[in-house]
């Protein structure tokens, strides 16, 4: 039924126009009634809870952030099956982002190519609602991506990313440091490591007892993930996200002036896959067991989902097959990993 409506419907929309008719019905969700019969449908039947974090989650699968900028759907999104969800990515100044349009479908590729560019309303903005978050009843692990605001140098980014971090990361059960996004000016940058250290320094000791993620690219080198690997457990993180989207644009099944016509921006979906069940592996070779590995790109099926737990991911997260499996994806997910992991 939902790929009919897809192929009908929404692939004819502007791929923004699609994200927010969907998101409206999702931040409805939690409607008396209406949540509890959802979260039943989609719910897992087997005991599929991870322990990670020092948190509970229900499901090792999750939304990874840029679905839920601001953090106004995350109970719907829980209803829906999702074990957690991770807002943001939220910014110390608020942002309207990159001009439109910044989104574009490779409907061939299963992908998605965006240079949203941050946009969100800021972090003082999202503590009333995430404060209410933290005291539902029954809602999904809540994560908090944090990155520097557009008007912010490089130079000043550590004070940035403080800025956020004292608002959020006491809401957050964990915070992320994203230095990953292709659509911030110089924000790559700041995974070089005499940058890249004393950010997280700093982040960590304002942190206090939240636990503390980073999220790294999929363009980096193996030499370069090896070296940001060693330096989180060095420095006394809790864990690593790996991957952010891509600007490799190699091996698209698209027409190639399509591609040149959606321009710049991050490359996320099925091409994603390959590098990122990589960047995994790699990184399980240089972490110990207990370090949190969270995997995103190119995730789609049960099987895959299994194939990241299988290979170390203590957690894995999707986003752009939302946009072609529907609201019942995570569902699918759920059931199929019932099957799988008995």
């Amino acid at each position: 039924m939902y790929p009919l409506f897809f192929s009908l419907v929404l692939s004819r929309l502007d791929p923004e126009r699609a994200h927010h008719l969907a998101f409206a019905v999702i931040k409805r969700l939690p409607l008396p009634g209406v949540g509890t019969l959802v979260a039943r449908l989609t719910a897992p039947r087997t005991d599929l809870g991870v322990h990670a974090l020092g948190l509970h989650f229900r499901s090792p699968f999750g939304v990874a952030a840029g679905f839920d900028k601001d953090g106004e759907a995350v109970l719907g999104l829980g209803h829906l099956g999702f074990g957690h969800v991770e807002v943001g990515t939220l910014t110390a100044i608020a942002q309207p982002g990159n001009p439109r349009p910044r989104l574009f479908r490779l409907i061939a590729d299963r992908a998605v190519i965006n240079r949203m560019g941050f946009n969100n309303g800021g972090a003082l903005a999202a503590v009333p609602r995430l404060t209410r978050i933290r005291q539902a009843p029954g809602r999904p692990v809540l994560g908090i991506n944090i990155g520097k605001s557009r008007v912010t140098s490089v130079d000043d980014a550590t004070d940035d990313y403080l800025t956020s971090t004292r608002l959020l990361a006491p809401l957050a059960d964990y915070l992320v440091v994203n230095v990953s996004s292709p659509n911030t000016p110089g924000l790559r940058g700041l995974q070089e490591l005499d940058r890249l250290a004393p950010l997280l320094t700093a982040v960590k000791a304002h942190a206090g007892a939240t636990p503390l993620l980073v999220k790294i690219a999929p363009d980096l080198s193996d030499d370069e993930v090896t070296r940001i690997s060693e330096l989180a457990v060095s420095l006394g993180l809790d864990g690593i996200i790996a991957t952010n989207t891509t600007l490799s644009r190699s091996q698209l099944k698209t027409d190639a002036a399509t591609v040149e016509a959606a321009g710049a921006g991050g490359l996320s979906g099925a091409p994603l896959a390959e590098r990122s069940l990589a960047v995994l592996r790699l990184i399980r070779t240089v972490v110990p067991d207990t370090f949190c590995v969270i995997s995103v790109g190119g995730v789609e099926t049960a099987e895959q989902v299994a194939e990241r737990l299988a290979a170390g991911a203590t957690l894995v997260q999707g986003y752009t097959a939302f946009l072609y499996r529907g609201p019942l994806w995570a569902r699918q997910i759920n059931r199929g990993l019932d099957r799988l992991l008995a």
